[in-house]
C-alpha cells in the first residue's frame, strides 16, 4: 500500500545568474513496507526530493501526499508539528549537540513533547537499545566513532515513532565498515520495525540493502534493478 506519493511535481531554484530545475512533472510513490534508496550525481535533486517529501520545502508545481496528508497545503506551523509526528532526520554529518550525552540527543524530539520524565526515559532506552548503544548512553559524541556517533542520530531519528526515515548521505563521512553497520541498521528498522525509509546517497553499494533503488538524473527517475559488475 503506498504511504508516499508525489503527483506532478516540479521544482526550479536560483544558482546565481541560473535557474536550475533538477525535476519536472515528476511522479514516485513509495509503499508503506519500502527501503528507497535514491541514487544521482551532486546537484541531481535528491536533498531536494527529500525536502519536498518531509515538508522542509514545497514544490513550484505538484503534490506531495503522505498518508492522506498534502503536506504542500500544510502552513509552516502545522508542518513542523507534522514532521515532529513522522518523520526522523539522519544526516551525513549525525547533527549531535557536543556537550550533550548520547542520551540526551536522542531525548531532544521528545522535550516539547507532553511526555512524563519516565515516558521518556523508557522511550530513549528503547531506541539506544534498538541501536546497540545503551552501553553508551553517558557517553559524549566525542567519546564515540563515527559510526557510533550515526547510531546515535538514528536513535534520535526513531525515539517519536515516526512514520517515515529519511536519511541524507547517512554513510557520507563514515568508513567501510561502519557504513555497513548503519546500512544494516536501517535495513532492520525497515523489515523488523516497519518503518519506511528513503534515503540518497552516492554509493551503489547501498543499494543491496534497500527493497527499491531509483537513480536521479536531469529531471528523470530510472529503476536500479542490481549493482554493476
Amino acid at each position: 500500500m503506498s504511504l508516499i506519493r508525489l503527483e506532478g511535481v516540479s521544482k526550479s531554484f536560483q544558482l546565481g545568474e541560473h535557474i536550475v530545475t533538477p525535476f519536472s512533472n515528476v511522479d514516485l510513490t513509495i509503499d508503506a513496507d519500502e527501503f528507497l534508496v535514491l541514487l544521482g550525481p551532486s546537484g541531481s535533486g535528491k536533498s531536494t526530493l527529500l525536502n519536498l517529501l518531509a515538508a522542509i520545502d514545497t514544490p513550484d508545481a505538484g503534490a506531495v501526499f503522505v498518508g492522506d496528508t498534502d503536506v504542500t497545503k500544510l502552513s509552516a506551523g502545522r508542518a513542523a508539528e507534522w514532521r515532529a509526528r513522522t518523520v526522523g532526520f539522519v544526516f551525513q554529518d549525525y547533527s549531535l549537540v557536543p556537550v550533550l550525552t548520547a542520551y540526551e540527543n536522542v531525548e531532544i524530539p521528545l522535550w516539547l513533547t507532553s511526555m512524563t520524565r519516565a515516558e521518556r526515559h523508557r522511550r530513549v532506552t528503547v531506541a539506544l537499545e534498538a541501536v546497540d548503544l545503551a552501553d553508551r548512553h553517558a557517553h559524549l559524541p566525542r567519546q564515540l566513532s563515527g559510526g557510533q556517533q550515526q547510531r546515535v542520530a538514528i536513535a534520535r531519528a526513531i525515539v517519536a515513532d515516526p512514520t517515515v526515515i529519511v536519511a541524507d548521505e547517512p554513510t557520507g563521512n563514515l568508513d567501510e565498515e561502519s557504513a555497513r553497520e548503519v546500512l544494516s541498521l536501517l535495513k532492520r528498522l525497515n523489515r523488523e520495525f516497519g518503518k519506511t525509509v528513503v534515503m540518497v546517497t552516492h554509493d551503489m553499494r547501498a543499494v543491496e540493502y534497500g527493497t527499491r533503488a531509483l537513480h536521479l538524473d536531469k529531471g528523470s527517475l530510472h529503476t536500479v534493478d542490481a549493482l554493476p559488475s
